[in-house]
């Protein structure tokens, strides 16, 4: 049987299907193509009213893909109620692959040029599909997910899927869209051209506010 392959995965997005594991431990991958899945409204992005006054105080940094490794493998280690995780050899090597290729992408968070925090995922065309995130330090995922949603807008993107729904996301207006209604709103996505990279990494927080819920 052929292996399954990066355009293999790139295929399966695009079918609105994305990967799973058993475990850490686990060989092989299995899709998953569930009944609701859950997005993040980018027109304009929901944050709540403290986390805006956080970035406004820029107490991080923000940089794109220059340790998309180390997010990946910050992602599937063992965390407090996660000490399992999805993310298996063969996963961590499709996404490796989908990096050299330039479709997936890292957003990482720093505080005095450590990461702290940060999450990846997969764009193609105006839709960003997010599979994980990580945290070392309050708000680092949180703001991470804020400038990746400016990123978005800035960019022309018109869909951030989040697979599924959780506490975390539904402080950001996180919706639950059955599955054939994902399927039309990802179709439409697709035909966009959405530029991942057209905002600076530099760009202040106060800025990133202000993109993301204009």
């Amino acid at each position: 049987m052929k292996p399954f392959s990066s355009d293999d995965l790139l295929a399966c997005y695009q079918r609105g299907v994305f990967p799973m594991a058993e475990s850490r431990d686990d060989d092989g991958v299995f899709l998953v193509d569930p009944n609701f899945r859950c997005i993040l409204p980018l027109d304009p992005f929901h944050m709540p009213r403290r986390l805006m006054r956080t970035l406004r105080g820029d107490p991080f940094s923000f940089t794109i893909n220059r340790d998309f490794a180390a997010v990946l493998d910050a992602c599937a280690a063992p965390a407090p109620g996660r000490e399992d995780t999805w993310i298996n050899d063969d996963i961590r090597g499709l996404y490796l692959d989908l990096h050299r290729r330039g479709a997936a992408h890292s957003v990482e968070t720093r505080l005095g040029g450590a990461l702290v925090g940060g999450l990846y995922g997969v764009a193609l065309g105006g839709a960003f599909f997010g599979e994980s995130m990580f945290s070392r330090a309050s708000d680092a995922s949180k703001t991470a997910l804020v400038h990746l949603a400016a990123r978005l807008r800035f960019g022309g993107f018109k869909l951030l899927d989040a697979q599924f729904t959780t506490p975390h996301l539904e402080q950001f207006g996180a919706q639950t869209l059955p599955r054939r209604v994902f399927h039309a709103v990802l179709g439409a996505a697709l035909e966009a051209r959405g530029d991942f990279l057209a905002l600076p990494e530099e760009t202040p927080g106060a800025e990133l506010v202000r993109i993301a819920t204009a």
